[in-house]
């Protein structure tokens, strides 16, 4: 299946839109791609190890049992020409070199950030940032966690004026949609328009 950054329609049905929810281990991308679908997601879900001890670190989230070991999928349909496809990606640095082949054909990202661990995003961030890929900052705000300000955040992991940062809570549907909402505004107010022919 093609992806495109193109808005337009076609008859060949409708438009698939692709998009990347990215960030450390634990940040809460799957729970984020579950909320905001509208089919049951897939999602590759294993039980954590013993084995995997030394290379998962569970600092800040030492309740954590399982782990995404491929990627998650949901969709959401806009309307009759548009549907968005949401991939969640590992979060474990063993599985980034998915992270080339999800990225392939998508129209922008969110990075989830936790700011008990901001440090964990930085590597999301420099990802797409190297790929030219558009993306936004989402902070899922953990119970129990500091509350920063998005210029906070921003000032934080370094980012550019033009990169959105905004507040989510990831199991809410609601609130997930509302950061998918921002970042297509964001990639619509990214994409030049056509200017007409004299």
């Amino acid at each position: 299946m093609a992806y495109t950054d193109d808005f337009s329609s076609d008859d060949a049905g409708p438009q698939p839109l692709k998009i990347l929810v990215a960030g450390g281990f634990g940040v809460g991308k799957t729970t984020f791609v579950g909320a905001a679908s509208e089919i049951e997601p897939l999602s590759t879900e294993e039980t954590l190890t013993v084995a995997s001890a030394d290379t998962d670190r569970l600092d800040g989230v030492t309740n954590k049992t399982t782990t995404t070991v491929a990627m998650d999928f949901g969709r959401i349909t806009l309307d009759e020409q548009h549907i968005l496809y949401l991939f969640g990606t590992p979060g474990q640095e063993r599985f980034w070199f998915m992270w080339d082949e999800l990225s392939n054909g998508a129209l922008g990202a969110i990075v989830l950030a936790d700011t008990r661990r901001l440090g964990d995003c930085f590597d999301a961030v420099d990802f797409f940032e190297s790929r030219d890929i558009r993306f936004l900052v989402a902070v899922n705000e953990f119970d129990g966690s500091y509350s920063y300000t998005p210029d906070e955040v921003r000032g934080a992991l370094a980012l550019a004026p033009h990169v959105p940062v905004v507040l989510c809570d990831a199991r809410q549907g609601s609130s997930s949609t509302r950061v998918l909402i921002d970042l297509v505004t964001h990639l619509l107010q990214a994409t030049p328009v056509a200017q007409p022919a004299h």
